[in-house]
């Protein structure tokens, strides 16, 4: 009975710090966890990520982010396969095993622009993550909720944008001790959709702490997507 009576106080006091807090609070608390220094607006450096699936060859991807100078590249392998990507500013160039791609290999690898500011858009938002939270066209509700997700407890935090930026809904889950991120899930329009991606262990880069795993799941089914891995330089 004793234990029973402190589990529920544990549970009632989570639930009421969770009520105490607003959506723009924790979001501050989560990042003074990942990047203490205010490092992320000059975020000029190099992410070298594998990118692992159950069905298909590891994909190995160097990443080269310099927010300042508004550059971004990245250069992926898979298989006998490298593609390179370079946007600095609004000019883009491809390259694709080392030269200048033909038409018809643009076509069959559907190499584009379109695709090197997918990637550009993709990587940036995703590691610069919370403090991307603060971009224009974000919505942070100011409601916080605790919650429950694979048996741990978290403080959530939802995120809409803007129609200019975005449809979908997005949550953020934190450890209500740290405030580390440590799962995200995002919905579109339809109730089944999206997916869920649970972030472990750390990775610090320019003194930003981050997910150095990011396993992708659907929300649907659970079905195991992949899963990305940071190493350092």
């Amino acid at each position: 009975m004793k234990k029973l009576t402190t589990l529920f106080v544990l549970i009632f006091t989570f639930q009421v710090f969770s009520q105490e807090l607003t959506g723009e609070q924790l979001l501050e608390k989560a990042i003074q966890y990942h990047d203490p220094n205010g490092n992320w607006e000059t975020f000029n450096g190099t992410l070298n990520v594998t990118m692992k699936m159950p069905k298909n060859p590891n994909r190995d991807s160097e990443i080269k982010i310099n927010l300042p100078q508004e550059y971004f590249y990245v250069k992926a392998s898979r298989g006998e396969n490298t593609t390179e990507y370079t946007v600095v500013k609004n000019n883009c160039t491809i390259k694709f095993n080392g030269k200048k791609p033909s038409e018809d290999e643009k076509k069959e690898h559907k190499l584009s622009c379109e695709r090197a500011n997918l990637y550009k858009n993709y990587y940036t938002y995703l590691y610069g993550l919370p403090m991307k939270l603060k971009d224009n066209g974000t919505i942070i509700h100011d409601k916080v909720e605790s919650k429950i997700f694979k048996s741990k407890e978290y403080l959530v935090l939802k995120a809409t944008y803007t129609k200019e930026v975005g449809k979908d809904t997005w949550y953020f889950y934190f450890n209500p001790k740290t405030y580390a991120m440590e799962v995200y899930q995002f919905f579109k329009e339809k109730p089944d959709s999206g997916e869920y991606i649970l972030l472990t262990d750390i990775e610090t880069i320019n003194g930003i702490k981050m997910p150095k795993n990011r396993a992708w799941y659907y929300n649907k089914d659970d079905g195991y997507l992949g899963t990305d891995i940071l190493k350092k330089n």
